[in-house]
């Protein structure tokens, strides 16, 4: 197969699948490509530059977005089959809906907070909404990607703007350094995972994961062990650009400094719909590479009979040396997962390790903070970790209990639904009240509860409910992950299933201090000498109004959890 002939089967395959694509699960990230397109095409005018058009014009290209997406069409009965798209670069199914409607709702959110707030001013507000909705396009990507390329690419096209953003601040050295260091600790990710990729396409001979995970499973016992230790290492670097978006432990390093040093708007963004999308890559990774749930392919015993790279039906060649086509023609998925199990086993133990460490360390490391962006930081890195915990006992199930396993990407998928009015409704206080006070130390809070009550109550409930105190929303989630580690060492009896169930539980009892050291002195503490002055309105009607509507799904959440567990249950449906 020569160049030409790649050229011709990659323009083939593009025209065959782009149509049927956009036609069916495609339509929301058309939505925000056009929206974005508009934006900059208004700011090429003077009429454009007067006149507030891009926050207007966001919120329509977000509302119809979730509009096209239907997320509602595979959260109920009835949903269409799991579906992929452009040769199999991309997954439509319920887990991808699901996901995709959190983005949406979180840059609405976002979107909304800004205007409220004022940052960023007018002069720079189509530039911020355009980079806002390029990083939610590739959020969208990463929690539908099924193919190693995607990865990259989703991870890069969300990453890009979001080292912008953290620099939005203008003639501000924090700011500035906040999107530098990003951006060197992304680059730096972003080689290495593209290394670990490079490593993995390069011994199993293909970028589909289901492909992969296919080759792994036939391969794997006649692998020599200098093939099984590539294959390892490339795991592994595959895992450093998702713990990178994870800011998980020890590649967090980045967070706390852009957290710091951008503004809290920027922060809420990245702890939340960064959050979310990493996580359903995470999840993506993981079972793409440790669960088959479809019929195996089987392997062409002409090398010339498929010339198509990029397509769904990518093989290995039968001459291929080690491999033995009539074995593998011989196995079923049950037959085939058994074999994944080594995988998956690495997998648990990696993402385990990983998740205890990040949780204790995010824990930890807030105890001593005095800005209360970087105590979020470290929270944001504690719940990254909590959220993580969701994986494991999924993926240990997913062959022997899938009802079980299905449970435990629910209990993710509430988790994170209730982590994001959580956490954009504490850094909206924390961007109010910086507008007002001009501060965001946490000292300069002492006895805010006497100039803005309803603001402190409302603050002190989205703490409780990051601490996960019942009957708030947080102590949902969080119980449902807890619940689903507890299944899952029912089910396969591992210590390490049990592990996580208690440094979780202990990691909860950790997080207690920090956390009411801020209700504390914004409700205890009085003012001294050093508080900076306040005015007599220390928040607007507009955000007080925010703050109080973004509190009410934190209450609302705990009546309505059978509703939320039925979603997230219809979202983890296809992924078995």
């Amino acid at each position: 197969m020569d160049f030409g002939q790649v050229i011709t089967q990659v323009i083939g395959d593009s025209q065959q699948s782009l149509w049927p694509a956009v036609g069916s699960g495609f339509k929301p990230e058309i939505v925000l490509c056009i929206t974005l397109f508009v934006l900059l095409i208004a700011k090429c005018f003077t009429w454009g530059t007067r006149i507030d058009l891009a926050f207007p014009l966001t919120c329509i290209g977000l509302c119809l977005s979730v509009y096209v997406a239907e997320p509602w069409n595979y959260l109920g009965d009835g949903a269409p089959p799991r579906t992929e798209l452009f040769t199999g670069m991309l997954v439509l199914d319920s887990f991808t809906a699901f996901f995709r409607a959190i983005l949406l709702l979180s840059a609405l959110l976002l979107v909304i907070l800004t205007q409220i707030t004022g940052v960023p001013d007018l002069s720079d507000a189509t530039d911020f909404f355009c980079l806002v909705l390029g990083a939610i396009v590739g959020l969208c990507l990463m929690a539908s990607a099924n193919h190693a390329l995607m990865i990259f690419l989703a991870v890069e096209i969300a990453s890009i703007p979001s080292y912008v953003l953290a620099g939005l601040l203008e003639n501000q050295r924090r700011s500035s350094e906040a999107a530098l260091k990003y951006s060197i600790y992304g680059a730096g990710a972003a080689g290495v995972m593209l290394y670990g990729i490079s490593l993995l396409t390069g011994v199993l001979n293909t970028a589909h994961l289901p492909s992969m995970a296919q080759e792994l499973a036939t391969q794997w016992p006649v692998y020599e062990a200098d093939t099984r230790w590539v294959l390892v290492m490339g795991g592994l670097m595959l895992g450093v650009g998702l713990a990178f978006k994870l800011s998980a432990v020890p590649f967090h390093f980045w967070c706390p400094d852009v957290f710091e040093g951008s503004a809290a708007e920027i922060g809420a963004f990245l702890s939340v719909a960064s959050k979310a999308g990493a996580l359903a890559l995470l999840v993506r990774v993981s079972f793409g590479f440790g669960l088959l749930n479809v019929e195996p392919m089987h392997f062409p015993t002409d090398t010339n009979s498929r010339a198509g790279m990029f397509s769904v039906t990518d093989k290995v060649p039968s001459d291929v040396s080690s491999h033995n086509p009539s074995e593998s023609d011989s196995l079923n998925v049950t037959d085939l997962n058994h074999r994944l199990a080594p995988t998956r086993n690495f997998i648990i133990c990696l993402i385990s390790l990983v998740a205890m460490i990040t949780c204790t360390f995010g824990n930890l490391a807030a105890y001593g903070q005095t800005n209360i962006k970087r105590l979020l930081a470290y929270s944001t890195i504690a719940h990254a970790g909590y959220m993580m915990m969701a994986v494991p006992p999924a993926l240990a199930m997913a062959t022997t209990d899938a009802s079980g396993a299905r449970y435990a990407i629910a209990a993710l998928g509430m988790y994170i639904l209730t982590y994001v009015f959580m956490n954009v409704g504490v850094f909206a206080v924390v961007a109010l009240l910086r507008n007002s006070l001009g501060s965001e130390e946490i000292a300069d809070y002492a006895g805010l509860i006497r100039n803005a009550p309803l603001t402190v109550i409302c603050f002190s409930l989205m703490m409780f409910s990051l601490l996960g105190i019942p009957p708030l929303a947080g102590f949902i989630g969080k119980f449902a992950v807890f619940g689903a580690l507890t299944d899952g060492w029912r089910s396969t009896g591992s210590p390490l299933l049990l592990g996580l169930l208690v440094v979780g539980g202990l990691n909860t009892a950790l997080s207690v201090y920090y956390y009411l050291r801020v209700i504390k002195v914004m409700t205890f503490d009085r003012e001294t000498d050093s508080t900076r002055p306040r005015p007599l309105s220390v928040i607007s009607p507009l955000g007080a109004c925010y703050v109080f509507a973004i509190s009410v799904p934190l209450l609302a959440i705990t009546v309505m959890a059978a509703p939320l567990h039925k979603w997230s249950l219809a979202a983890a449906l296809q992924l078995f």
